[in-house]
């Protein structure tokens, strides 16, 4: 969130894009690869473990892809852009960084114990968010 000196400044620094062109939908041992791939990206190591999903699962289940025909891409980074008239107000201005990150795992009733990838994971992303922490706007 970035604060400036007046409301008119005040912004966000984000990250976005934009994709244009048409859905297709995956299918057959491709649909089942993609699957797998999400889950190896989302934890990794997780879809050697965990049960493949079954026909009635894959059935209910769309995967799609989409060639890109075009994108476009947009950063917002960095601190307020004050107008100069601005400079001399006594108002504190700057950027107030925010994170979405894991915490500790929570473990269901089943008493398997949390795999060295759940808490690789978390900690990983942990110490992302404390070097981000220490970077100045």
């Amino acid at each position: 969130l970035v604060l400036a000196r007046s409301a008119f400044h005040h912004s966000m620094n984000y990250r976005s894009a934009v994709i244009y062109g048409c859905f297709e939908a995956v299918e057959g041992p491709a649909k089942a690869a993609a699957l797998d791939a999400f889950v190896e990206r989302i934890a990794p190591g997780r879809s050697h473990e965990v049960r493949p999903g079954d026909t009635s699962e894959l059935a209910a289940t769309t995967v799609l892809r989409i060639p890109l025909d075009e994108a476009a891409a947009k950063i917002r980074t960095g601190g307020p852009a004050d107008d100069e008239a601005d400079m001399d107000r006594p108002v504190w201005a700057g950027v107030l960084p925010m994170a979405l990150q894991p915490l500790a795992p929570l473990t269901d009733a089943a008493p398997t114990g949390t795999p060295d990838y759940v808490r690789a994971w978390a900690s990983t992303a942990s110490a992302s968010a404390t070097d981000a922490e220490a970077v100045s706007p």
